[in-house]
């Protein structure tokens, strides 16, 4: 088994991996990280989403040995001093219903926000255009996303 190093959430971490686990086995399983979600293992639907090296990326299509020397954050990351400005107005505005598509939208919007602090309502739906959710109309999603944005 291979060894690989990497970051997870501002911490290195050093782990033996299988060459066929991916990336959310390896961070469900062996490191109990469960923001990131098995929604389809196929890459459909942005409920594993994570940022690696900043940039979103569906987990469940990356394989654990392909992260050695880069650096992941999760929800777990984003929110370890508190609720971020995204969470807090996904809250305010009833944005989930069941919460288990809640984890990679936040991700998406966030990688939005750090690169576009002030998206349009269009760019907003294309940031999270890969994130499917069966409860909400997502306009309560994108309401918060945009609130964000004029913070």
């Amino acid at each position: 088994m291979p060894e690989i190093h990497f970051i997870l959430n501002h911490e290195k971490r050093v782990i033996n991996v299988e060459f066929h686990e991916t990336l959310l086995e390896v961070l469900r399983e062996k490191l109990g990280v469960k923001s990131p979600k098995c929604g389809c293992d196929r890459g459909d639907c942005g409920a594993c989403n994570v940022l690696l090296n900043g940039q979103s990326v569906r987990s469940c299509l990356i394989l654990a040995v392909e992260v050695d020397g880069q650096e992941i954050v999760t929800v777990e990351g984003i929110s370890k001093h508190g609720l971020t400005k995204v969470q807090e107005a996904m809250i305010d505005n009833n944005a989930f219903q069941c919460g288990f598509c809640a984890p990679g939208i936040i991700i998406s919007a966030t990688e939005l926000l750090n690169n576009n602090q002030h998206p349009t309502i269009e760019e907003i739906k294309e940031a999270l255009s890969g994130n499917l959710c069966r409860c909400t109309g997502y306009l309560p999603i994108l309401d918060a996303v945009f609130k964000v944005s004029k913070e």
